[in-house]
């Protein structure tokens, strides 16, 4: 089987890969749960791609966006619930939808000022459409409804407790955060001292929603704050390599003592050396 810019050449290769007996054995094993994860990993790489101005990588990421999307329609058309050629009907009728101003069949313009409100009242008529094919008894609409759950944990934790502030559910002073970041550390303390480890988990859980709240009422974004700290971890690890590297040892050889002490002369060189910061539109 040869390349193709034919998206019906990626489908074949797909479906090569998910045929019983010759097809990969890693393939045939996956399902729409494993592969989730690598679906949300995908648009990361997409985001990184963009956020560094890598065009080539860009190509390439996009590449595997798409096949995340050929994958899970083949599992899709497996099962007899939809094919790729659905997805691709469904989006484009959503496109023309949502745009009466541009796709509209006859003298259907709009002014630039009454786009958004035509927009979000079409998104409220397809919310509405949704919830009328939902079974009898699952008709509740929460406040909370409109936050996508297909957001990332940190940006979805924001959107909640945001939601949740406009009617006041809310903390009114950051110390007060503070302070139920202290009790949540307790409690793993507590949940640690009894070993179980699903309580742990849980209130590890529930310590990551509080900085949230905290970097929220802080006006911090959690995701680039995140990003910043795992840069910093980066840039520090690779001083402890660089000195073990200079001194003729490896890691493996260098006990913990030594590398702590590494690392905090690496705090001090940045001290001196304060880091650029990465104003890139990805990070503002």
């Amino acid at each position: 089987m040869t390349p193709s810019r034919d998206i019906s050449r990626l489908i074949e290769i797909m479906a090569a890969l998910r045929t019983p007996v010759t097809g990969c054995p890693w393939d045939l094993e996956q399902d729409f749960a494993t592969i989730a994860p690598y679906t949300i990993e995908e648009a990361y790489e997409v985001a990184d791609a963009i956020a560094r101005g890598d065009f080539d990588d860009l190509r390439d990421e996009l590449g595997d966006l798409l096949l995340q999307v050929v994958y899970h329609a083949q599992m899709a058309e497996e099962q007899d619930a939809f094919a790729f050629g659905d997805v691709v009907e469904a989006i484009t009728k959503k496109m023309i939808r949502r745009h009466p101003h541009v796709f509209a069949d006859k003298d259907g313009n709009i002014k630039p000022a009454g786009v958004k409100s035509a927009w979000e009242r079409i998104k409220a008529e397809e919310k509405a459409e949704r919830a009328a094919r939902r079974p009898p008894g699952e008709t509740h609409s929460s406040l909370l409804a409109s936050v996508k759950a297909g957001l990332p944990a940190l940006s979805r934790a924001m959107e909640l407790q945001r939601k949740a502030s406009t009617v006041g559910f809310d903390w009114n002073d950051p110390r007060a955060v503070l302070q139920k970041i202290r009790e949540e550390a307790d409690e793993i303390e507590a949940a640690l001292d009894r070993n179980d480890k699903q309580e742990i988990a849980e209130e590890t859980g529930d310590l990551m929603f509080a900085l949230v709240n905290l970097a929220r009422h802080v006006d911090a974004d959690p995701e680039s704050a995140l990003r910043a700290t795992n840069a910093k971890f980066e840039r520090r690890f690779a001083y402890i390599e660089r000195a073990l590297e200079a001194r003729g040892r490896t890691l493996e050889q260098a006990s913990l003592e030594e590398m702590d002490t590494l690392w905090n002369e690496a705090k001090d060189v940045e001290k001196k050396t304060p880091v650029a910061q990465d104003n890139s539109p990805m990070h503002r």
